[in-house]
């Protein structure tokens, strides 16, 4: 018991994420109250809800205002910009400047060939890549995660991005938390929440009202986007979705360009040692020829045309 404990102190020292001190603005929300401390008829209030859920017309309304609830967009890149991306790689570029340096020195022949050899590569990665988000597009659209909710006294499922402040979250084993919520109902209710607090055993939640400056890692009443339930039942009054979240600001935080792959690393290296190595060529043939008195300009053109 007493390395549970200290293990959870640890946690709450190092926990980064802030406490939510504000509600989702919502049309009868008011600003000095916090969801995670009223008593639950304030709750159904200040969230504009009721025991029997939203109303479908509710729910399109908040959708169409708070959002879709997931943490990144959709955005795919454009057919123009997904093209224009398969020209910036070192290689491509080098291959672009000697076309160009071919067409300048009158070299048409070279020029066209090393022309035709860029924008056949660059349209065949256009099209692989093309394929290959549309095929990620269509999986994720067949595994789309549901959460059951209570709307309009009904329960039903809806797609994890559908959920908005106000719905009324049904938990129980094995589910997964769709958003930041407040406990209205729980029954042996155990939830994992390591992905905020690093706490490795799963923590009890309980309904009631806590004190507002209650700290995250403590509040029994709540249940956070992110984690999951490992046992036992409930049902959560969603507060904050999507980047509003506490989950949302540590995505915020650490969020990074995705990790390049080992392929493209290498293209990337092989690209700038071709572009080193031909700036030393260059240079190195560049200052043989005007050593030995040539022209400069001759001389210039001649080692870029070697290169």
């Amino acid at each position: 018991m007493g390395n549970g404990r200290s293990g959870r102190d640890v946690s709450e020292r190092t926990l980064i994420l802030s406490d939510v001190r504000q509600s989702p603005n919502l049309k009868d929300a008011s600003l000095t109250e916090d969801p995670f401390a009223a008593p639950t008829d304030a709750v159904f209030r200040l969230l504009g809800t009721s025991a029997n859920g939203l109303t479908k017309d509710q729910a399109h309304e908040r959708f169409a205002r708070f959002g879709a609830n997931r943490l990144r967009s959709k955005e795919r890149a454009t057919g123009p910009m997904l093209l224009l991306r398969q020209f910036t790689s070192p290689i491509i570029l080098i291959l672009i400047g000697a076309a160009v340096l071919s067409t300048f020195l009158q070299d048409v022949t070279d020029a066209a060939i090393i022309l035709s050899i860029v924008i056949a590569s660059g349209l065949l990665g256009f099209w692989q890549e093309h394929r290959a988000a549309s095929a990620v597009a269509k999986l994720c659209a067949v595994v789309e995660t549901k959460v059951r909710v209570l709307r309009a006294g009904a329960e039903m499922l809806v797609p994890l991005e559908h959920v908005v402040p106000g719905d009324l979250a049904l938990l129980s084993a094995g589910a997964i938390i769709p958003a930041d919520c407040r406990l209205l109902e729980a029954r042996d209710l155990f939830v994992n929440e390591a992905t905020l607090t690093g706490e490795t055993y799963p923590g009890e939640k309980t309904p009631g009202a806590l004190s507002a400056k209650t700290a995250l890692a403590r509040r029994s009443n709540a249940v956070f986007m992110g984690t999951h339930v490992i046992s036992g039942s409930g049902k959560a009054c969603v507060i904050h979705t999507g980047r509003e979240t506490q989950f949302g600001k540590v995505y915020e935080t650490l969020r990074l360009r995705p990790p390049e792959t080992e392929f493209e690393r290498g293209i990337r290296r092989f690209g700038y040692l071709l572009a080193e190595v031909t700036f030393v060529l260059v240079l190195a043939i560049f200052a043989f020829n005007v050593y030995f008195h040539k022209p400069v300009l001759d001389s210039l053109l001649f080692a870029l045309a070697l290169a």
